[in-house]
């Protein structure tokens, strides 16, 4: 068995559920990209890969995962997904997504590359259900690391297969969002994106900054706790380049030294950090 998952906390949180059960034991694979930020036209041909990668590059720049760019390669990870399902006709892959737009677009991408092996290949879609909390109470989460490693016993039953009628229709939904190839995949319910412009966030980051000027670090983690959907810290951070761009923010430092010693503030504010902000 094969798990797959799409952020690096899911990791952990599914090794420590497999630790509580045996049937669960198998490999963890985390495709890596974002697939609900950034272009998506022709993104399984040369050039809408390199135009995506492109994309990135410039978002990362100056960012803490600068040089991991090149340690992303979905492509070579579908690769060997393949070969595995190929050479071992017992092999099974789940695929586990939590209700958020990420989980959600990286399915799409992903499940459009195995319609050969629909036989093998499982869903566990985490959609508007229950689990308990620490606390013993319920709530409703949509991410998978939110999930205590018991509450996965549960979460197992959902395991399905990926029906024919889906293999047909979904990866039509997923070309539709590649041809409009808008910056942002937005989840409405179920599993239905809806796409965006890349400036969709804006009025609410922006909301989300102080008065007072601030260090870079301080601001991204108040953005990030307080944000309505989460975002990646390199993504919102492009979107406050952008910001500044257009006249709404000012930054303060060089980029070259890297995000923690920037700092942002409104026009015609003092540049002066509180001390509890340095």
């Amino acid at each position: 068995m094969i798990h797959i998952v799409f952020n690096t906390a899911d990791i952990a949180a599914l090794e420590q559920a497999i630790e509580l059960d045996d049937s669960l034991s198998g490999k963890i694979i985390e495709i890596k990209d974002d697939y609900a930020v950034g272009p998506l036209l022709d993104i399984y041909e040369t050039e809408g890969y390199q135009a995506r990668r492109d994309w990135w590059k410039e978002v990362l720049m100056h960012s803490p995962y600068e040089d991991q760019l090149d340690i992303v390669d979905d492509k070579l990870t579908v690769h060997q997904l393949i070969n595995s399902l190929t050479h071992d006709e017992n092999e099974l892959i789940w695929i586990w997504m939590g209700q958020n737009a990420h989980d959600v677009s990286g399915y799409y991408w992903l499940m459009s590359q195995f319609k050969e092996y629909q036989s093998r290949i499982h869903v566990l879609y985490l959609n508007n259900l229950p689990f308990l909390n620490e606390k013993g109470q319920l709530f409703y989460p949509t991410h998978l690391s939110q999930i205590q490693p018991k509450e996965f016993l549960k979460a197992k039953k959902l395991a399905r297969l990926i029906t024919l009628s889906e293999f047909e229709l979904d990866p039509d939904e997923w070309k539709k969002l590649c041809q409009e190839n808008e910056g942002v995949r937005f989840l409405e319910g179920g599993k239905k994106l809806v796409s965006m412009h890349v400036s969709c966030y804006d009025k609410e980051i922006l909301s989300l900054l102080t008065k007072n000027a601030q260090k870079l670090p301080s601001a991204l983690s108040n953005i990030m706790a307080k944000l309505k959907v989460k975002l990646g810290d390199a993504f919102i951070v492009a979107r406050l380049k952008a910001l500044e761009e257009a006249g709404k923010i000012v930054f303060v430092g060089s980029w070259i030294k890297g995000w923690k010693d920037m700092v942002v503030q409104m026009p015609g504010g003092s540049s002066i950090v509180n001390e509890t902000e340095a």
